[in-house]
């Protein structure tokens, strides 16, 4: 099989899996884990870029304000979907992140029309009009927006969207967007443990241990999916993506036991049929594209 498509499959597997490892840290405030796998995550991805002997060539491309402006915005958004994302497994709610990051392509979608003024293909409407049904019912129904999965959407949307144009390669960039907040969150985590709040080193070894791993766990698949990323068609990782929130909605209904009622059933069904419209739509306009390619 393909690296590329290996890589891919690896990446999505590990995010698909990853509320197993958050559960494991529930005695742990989200804030404290969001913070310590920033800290981790930098100090591991720092780690990487000294033994592939690219420090020179980091430290020349990241001072400049377009860079460091960039990089900013795109740090803010991944803590926050961090943040949002650890709160809702660790208070429950794993079947609606599964939810977000379903909608998240279409989200993708509608945020190109909105900021980029990209003009969508006429079938592209209709699964961008069924997952806005699908949200609107879960709303009525519930009586509350479905929050967390919205902000995980567009977090992670927009996240994506500043990533298309931002100047340096995943490591590189993952290695600025972490080291941006690095010192606010050692700092914080200094003071909650000289306050007696923090869980590294006093809720037991094994949360200890979880903690600090939970930087590779954070870089692996973001380093893996940027090689598939480079290496495999669009419209093959944009198949791939839905292992992710599939394994995460399997693990909410049958290991975790989380409600899944008739009305949740039918605002899923509106989104998962929007994405199989939407996926098929992909595939035959790009064949279509490329057999009205000419022939070298």
């Amino acid at each position: 099989m393909n690296k590329g498509v290996l890589a891919g499959i690896g990446a999505y597997l590990i995010w698909g899996f990853f509320p197993i490892y958050l559960k494991t840290l529930q005695v742990v405030p989200p804030l404290q884990i969001m913070l310590h796998r920033l800290v981790w995550s930098f100090l591991f991805v720092m780690l990487l870029i000294l033994v592939r002997k690219e420090w020179q060539q980091f430290r020349s491309s990241i001072f400049s304000s377009r860079v460091l402006l960039t990089y900013s915005l795109t740090a803010v958004l991944l803590a926050a979907n961090w943040l949002i994302y650890i709160y809702g497994v660790n208070s429950g709610q794993v079947i609606e992140t599964s939810l977000g990051y379903f909608i998240n392509p279409l989200i993708n979608v509608a945020l190109g029309v909105v900021i980029l003024r990209e003009r969508l293909r006429p079938m592209q409407w209709l699964p961008v009009g069924l997952a806005a049904i699908g949200v609107l019912y879960l709303t009525l129904q519930y009586g509350s927006l479905p929050w967390i999965a919205l902000a995980l959407a567009f977090s992670f949307g927009l996240y994506g969207l500043i990533k298309k144009v931002a100047p340096l390669g995943s490591l590189h960039g993952q290695s600025l967007e972490t080291g941006i907040l690095f010192v606010p969150a050692v700092i914080y985590l200094f003071f909650a443990q000289s306050q007696g709040f923090g869980a590294f080193g006093h809720q037991g070894l094994s949360v200890t241990l979880l903690l600090a791993f939970a930087g590779i766990v954070t870089a692996l698949p973001l380093l893996l999916f940027g090689f598939a990323a480079r290496t495999i068609p669009l419209s093959l990782l944009g198949i791939l993506q839905y292992i992710a929130p599939t394994i995460q909605f399997l693990l909410g209904v049958y290991l975790y036991q989380e409600p899944f009622t008739t009305t949740r059933l039918i605002g899923f069904a509106f989104i998962w049929i929007a994405l199989l419209i939407f996926t098929l739509e992909g595939v035959y306009a790009r064949r279509k594209q490329v057999a009205a390619a000419p022939v070298a």
